[in-house]
């Protein structure tokens, strides 16, 4: 049904795209968008579609960059280090994805489109910057979900000074290139013809549901499920920051369950990358409704902690079936974030209570880190704690450090 983290037709912004960031001491100023004919739809999305997709706005909070326009350090250095990783081989991965340089348009027998080997049967759903269909391989019979998009177009469309969506796109290719986890939507091909202006992304197909998927009002999915969910995203957003990756946009539309029940973590398009464990960010590039307090605040923040806090937002919704901080504008959900207390129902489980409190702390130095939360007793319920994932990286690694430490 779903693939690859992708949302549907309605798209809209991220946080500080549009400039509703909040001041600490000082209310951040409004920013027109009656053109948009916002709803709270809309709040739960990632980005608006602009009407001139070709022009950037010009809404720039200075959170999101250095006063002279420029950005930071951390966003360029992202794909300098996805880079040196990539040529120094320090890819998670016992196999490479595939990279192919042809693109061959025909025609099967039945006149359905094909890309190369792959026969289209039919569009799945939007993503941040092009489509997604769903096709099967003619070589081995499975299904793929291809991201599909237009080179020409993310070239033009502007998101950030001296920035287009082109550098988006590249830096999730490359990310999902460096990783392989059970937990996380797998990269398989990716399709390139200098040639030609297409681009695309071949991913594993999720052929189940989402994890939003039967909650809602009056309830959500059930403790049970809600913590056999929570344990997969946990291991995979765990095994993301260890490789000093950060998300930036957890939220149950982003987290596909499989048939058999297995969540993976999908859509790495605001995803950055960092050289060690200083994770700091100053620009917030996820969905309003799911951005932590300190991002709304305007202050440089860690981009771990927002993941974390992130979690605790999908945790609530798959218990409670809504959501704890939902206004009727961007800045109305902003203020709720950072002033409303959590309010959980009486008759909670203390144990599950103890848990979203810590996970949605306001103060993302007292919030619960994944390690803790891991090993929280709601979490580990009769299943004990999560399974450590011995990743491919440091897999690798181990015949040397053993012979080195029979040597000494």
């Amino acid at each position: 049904m779903l693939s690859g983290g992708y949302t549907f037709a309605r798209t809209m912004g991220c946080c500080s795209c549009f400039g509703f960031l909040r001041k600490s001491k000082q209310r951040a100023r409004r920013i027109s968008l009656s053109h948009h004919n916002l709803s709270q739809e809309y709040l739960l999305d990632e980005e608006i579609e602009e009407e001139d997709a070709s022009s950037y706005n010009g809404e720039v909070s200075d959170t999101a960059y250095g006063d002279d326009g420029r950005l930071p350090n951390h966003v360029k250095r992202s794909e300098e280090i996805l880079r040196f990783r990539e040529q120094n081989g320090m890819i998670c991965r016992q196999f490479p994805v595939k990279e192919t340089h042809i693109l061959i348009r025909s025609e099967d027998d039945n006149g359905n489109k094909m890309i190369n080997e792959y026969v289209r049967e039919s569009k799945i759903g939007v993503g941040s910057y092009g489509k997604v269909v769903l096709y099967r391989s003619s070589l081995d019979g499975k299904h793929y979900a291809i991201k599909a998009f237009h080179k020409s177009h993310l070239l033009k469309l502007n998101v950030a000074p001296s920035e287009t969506a082109m550098s988006d796109v590249l830096r999730e290719v490359l990310i999902m290139k460096m990783l392989r986890h059970p937990n996380i939507v797998n990269l398989i091909e990716v399709i390139d013809d200098p040639n030609t202006d297409h681009f695309y992304m071949v991913l594993e197909y999720v052929d189940g549901k989402w994890v939003w998927e039967g909650s809602g009002s009056p309830g959500g999915i059930g403790e049970s499920t809600a913590r056999k969910y929570l344990r997969d995203i946990i291991s995979g957003l765990m095994y993301l920051h260890a490789h000093n990756v950060v998300h930036g946009d957890i939220k149950p539309d982003n987290l596909l369950v499989t048939r058999t029940g297995i969540v993976k973590i999908g859509d790495f398009s605001v995803s950055q990358v960092f050289e060690d464990d200083n994770d700091e960010l100053c620009r917030s590039p996820g969905t309003p409704v799911f951005t932590a307090p300190e991002c709304c605040l305007g202050q440089n923040y860690h981009g771990k902690a927002a993941d974390t806090w992130a979690v605790g937002l999908t945790l609530y919704c798959m218990i409670l079936g809504q959501y704890p901080f939902l206004g009727e504008t961007i800045q109305d959900t902003c203020d709720k974030i950072v002033d409303n207390p959590l309010v959980l129902p009486s008759e909670i489980n203390p144990q599950l209570k103890d848990l979203l409190e810590g996970l949605l702390c306001k103060d993302p130095v007292q919030r619960m880190t994944l390690d803790t939360v891991a090993n929280h007793s709601w979490v580990t319920g009769n299943d004990g704690p999560i399974p450590q994932y011995l990743c491919w990286c440091k897999r690798s690694r181990l015949p040397t450090e053993q012979g080195n430490a029979t040597q000494k």
